[in-house]
């Protein structure tokens, strides 16, 4: 994980907001600044990278490689803009140039949670979702080939759906951060999970008419 440059005890920073620490931060380069937002987000960040790549090494260098963008863009970031959105948008770039690098494709947590405050017919869990609509063969696999079949069809998704729905099922952010981390309207964010849901449920109903499983 990324280890904390230097210290400076004169300064309280632990109930200011997000924002304020990096907007100081680009402006004066505090390391003590720095260290507060690594501590932040160092697990829940963490925890985000290495469900999403699968693979704890390299979920590792990823979270390095993201902080290290925060300095290198500290200059880019404009006062009012969400802290959070901004970080997990460079995160899940550099996890995306990553495992492109390594020929990998994402790792997809199918039963974590969107909530139905924001998610609508969408809401639970993707794997429950797709069972519980009676789709395919879903209903007649056991758990594990569940899984695994709805990951591979996953796999098949046109990249724009794949990289919203596995980012509206592995971390709890709401429609706007999703829009601010692909840089397109909410409005979009929301009509592309429902297309990748209704695309999943196709493929299985195609698969039961085949005969596959």
């Amino acid at each position: 994980m990324v280890k904390a440059i230097g210290s400076d005890s004169a300064h309280d920073l632990a109930n200011l907001t997000d924002e304020v620490l990096m907007s100081r931060y680009r402006d004066d380069g505090t390391e003590a600044v720095f260290n507060e937002l690594v501590r932040r987000y160092e697990r829940e960040l963490y925890r985000y990278l290495a469900r999403y790549i699968g693979d704890a090494n390299l979920a590792d260098d990823v979270f390095q490689n993201t902080f290290l963008q925060i300095h290198l863009k500290r200059g880019l970031f404009e006062d009012g803009r969400p802290f959070r959105p901004w970080l997990y948008s460079i995160a899940t770039h550099q996890a995306i140039d990553s495992l492109r690098k390594v020929g990998r494709h994402p790792a997809l947590s199918l039963d974590q949670q969107v909530q139905g405050s924001q998610a609508g017919s969408d809401a639970g869990s993707l794997l429950d979702l797709l069972v519980n609509e009676g789709v395919g063969p879903l209903g007649e696999l056991e758990e594990q080939e569940r899984q695994q079949w709805v990951r591979d069809s996953i796999l098949r998704l046109p990249e724009t759906l794949r990289q919203t729905l596995i980012l509206a099922y592995h971390q709890d952010l709401k429609y706007r951060e999703i829009a601010d981390i692909l840089k397109i309207p909410v409005g979009t964010v929301k009509s592309r999970l429902h297309a990748a849901i209704s695309k999943l449920q196709e493929m299985a109903s195609s698969a039961k008419r085949d005969g596959k499983d």
